[in-house]
């Protein structure tokens, strides 16, 4: 079997289309793609502890921490005791975050829409669900 006839190929193939895509566009914000996907992660949360942040923003956690001290300094997230756990820190959406997430929402929402174009919006819901079940999610 050819590579490109692999289902591991052709994820990757278009994950690497989507991601390039996404990384020009993220540059007029000045944000790397990593930085975009904590701040979507964040958004539905009240804070997350750095592991579960990782690994919902697909970072791997060694690159995380000077990530988040990069966010902190830019004002985009900050660090908070855990009420629960004085022990814990979370990791937050701050301010200036919440207002990067707003620009950032329309060039996702833009993909989303250039997305739809390119497939059936009944098999893009299949393609969803299908992928969700290859994630394991």
């Amino acid at each position: 079997m050819n590579i490109k006839d692999h289902l591991a190929y052709i994820i990757a193939s278009v994950n690497k289309q989507l991601e390039d895509e996404l990384q020009e566009r993220l540059r007029v914000v000045g944000l790397p793609i990593e930085q975009m996907r904590i701040l979507k992660v964040l958004a539905d949360s009240d804070g997350l502890p750095m592991g579960e942040l990782a690994a919902q923003a697909l970072v791997e956690p060694t690159t995380l921490t000077k990530i988040i001290d990069r966010m902190v300094a830019e004002g985009l997230v900050s660090r908070l005791l855990d009420a629960d756990d004085r022990r814990r820190v979370l990791i937050a959406l701050a301010p200036g975050g919440r207002l990067v997430l707003r620009r950032l929402t329309r060039i996702t929402t833009s993909q989303e829409a250039r997305l739809s174009k390119r497939v059936p919006k009944a098999k893009l819901h299949e393609l969803r669900t299908l992928l969700r079940g290859l994630a394991g999610s």
